[in-house]
């Protein structure tokens, strides 16, 4: 995933971080906008994104009870550690939007069946002049409603600084 700069004309459209992040994915990242990615929060370090459950972004298992939701697909939740894991960069750096952000290698560990929505919360753990690492954890709620880790996963990205 590379992740490109908004034209300066658009922060001044918007009060925090969260909305204009929540903008450039709708406007600039088709597929992200298609999944119904969301950002529900940013800090120093760390962000929180979303998807939602969706039976188009399913498998089924032959075994699977015909009664329980289908499990989302892994590449849902690799596209969630994958996205949060960069922007998530972009919070613990000084001038957030001079960079460009692209994915030089990605982990992900899937812990068990997603069955609900995907909330991934990402913590950068550095941010180097060419170099940054993300690690993310995705949980999703199980049908009995319990919120359980479903995937962990982390990210190295190439970080671009402008000149």
């Amino acid at each position: 995933m590379t992740e490109e700069t908004p034209p300066a004309d658009v922060f001044d459209e918007f009060d925090d971080l969260e909305s204009l992040l929540q903008y450039s994915l709708e406007e600039d990242h088709e597929f992200l906008a298609w999944l119904n990615t969301s950002v529900d929060n940013v800090g120093d370090g760390t962000m929180t994104m979303s998807i939602p459950y969706d039976e188009k972004l399913t498998n089924t298992r032959p075994t699977a009870d015909p009664d329980e939701p289908a499990d989302l697909h892994g590449g849902v939740a690799a596209t969630l550690i994958d996205t949060v894991g960069g922007l998530s960069l972009r919070t613990a750096m000084d001038d957030p939007f001079e960079t460009k952000i692209a994915t030089i290698n990605l982990n992900v560990n899937y812990l068990r069946p997603a069955t609900g929505d995907l909330v991934a919360t990402a913590d950068v753990i550095r941010v180097g002049s060419s170099v940054g690492v993300s690690e993310v954890t995705v949980e999703s709620t199980t049908p009995d409603g319990e919120t359980k880790i479903v995937a962990i996963g982390q990210g190295a990205y190439r970080v671009f600084r402008s000149q």
